[in-house]
């Protein structure tokens, strides 16, 4: 499973989609831990920073060796499918159905961005690290996607798909290490069905696009026609394509002797008989050198 993600929502909309009740029915938002490493992106790479969801006991009671289970949030993630025939990938975003809301019809990627109102995250179960440098420093945090078999839906795509979370109680019980055991908790780790997905462009291959682009359907975006050109540039297109000189073949030496007769393409000897008199540049040129010698040991008339 690749592991580019989205989520660009900004961070108090993003804070209010993972409103949670507590244990006393009380409607919650998280507490960030620090929020300014948090940017909001369309194209995340493996190697940026990701929200993720903690229990509140690793920072109270409880050394975070223990019950390493978190949740990575998300818009949604891409995967890549693969054409046996062309060898080409085709990037789909894969997301939760979303809620129908009445919207204005979506023609175009600048309105595909308002059905990102109210907009349901993406829950996937993980696990996490903290290693403290031994010199000091602040904490380094890193975590891992749990993965499974991709549902029936989804495997023509990719064979392994995200371990999602799916619902609020699924939730918190991944999150609550104290209460739900690691035996339980695993009971939460199969592949889901209720997910949806869509093709996109293939803008989102390159980590450094970040636009809207990557997440619109690939039918909503609009092809640029391609400039048309001028005169001189047709003429000069032709000229190179039709036109152009070409470097012409060798010609193969005529065989008069036990001389090695070639050309370019090792054309086989040919069968008709050789014209009498007919000699070639080179053979003409030995005779005339052999006829004349050198001037000082030409022969002197008495």
């Amino acid at each position: 499973m690749c592991g580019r993600t989205s989520c660009h929502l900004p961070l108090d909309v993003l804070t209010r989609a993972c409103a949670y009740r507590d244990r006393r029915g009380r409607q919650r938002l998280p507490e960030w831990k620090d929020p300014d490493k948090y940017n909001p992106s369309y194209n995340k790479s493996p190697r940026s920073h990701n929200p993720v969801l903690l229990s509140r006991l690793h920072f109270e009671k409880v050394p975070l060796g223990k019950g390493r289970r978190c949740v990575v949030l998300a818009d949604g993630f891409y995967e890549w499918q693969r054409n046996q025939c062309t060898n080409q990938r085709q990037p789909y975003f894969v997301y939760f159905p979303q809620i129908k809301t009445e919207k204005p019809d979506i023609i175009g990627p600048e309105d595909w961005e308002q059905v990102w109102d109210n907009w349901r995250l993406l829950t996937m179960a993980g696990i996490f690290d903290c290693w403290e440098p031994p010199e000091g420093g602040d904490l380094l945090y890193s975590y891992a996607i749990i993965t499974v078999d991709s549902c029936p839906g989804l495997n023509d795509i990719h064979p392994r798909m995200p371990a999602i979370l799916d619902g609020e109680e699924a939730v918190s019980k991944w999150l609550d290490f104290g209460e739900v055991s690691t035996q339980e908790a695993l009971k939460l780790i199969h592949p889901t069905n209720n997910i949806t997905f869509h093709p996109v462009s293939p803008v989102v291959n390159n980590s450094h696009n970040d636009t809207p682009q990557c997440v619109t359907p690939a039918h909503l975006m609009v092809i640029k026609k391609e400039p048309k050109a001028s005169g001189s540039s047709q003429k000069m297109l032709q000229w190179l394509t039709s036109n152009s000189p070409k470097k012409e073949d060798p010609k193969p030496f005529q065989k008069e002797s036990n001389v090695f007769q070639w050309s370019r393409h090792s054309l086989p000897k040919s069968n008709l008989p050789v014209k009498r008199g007919g000699q070639g540049p080179l053979k003409r040129w030995l005779k005339q050198e052999k006829q004349e010698g050198p001037v000082a040991k030409r022969p002197q008339k008495q």
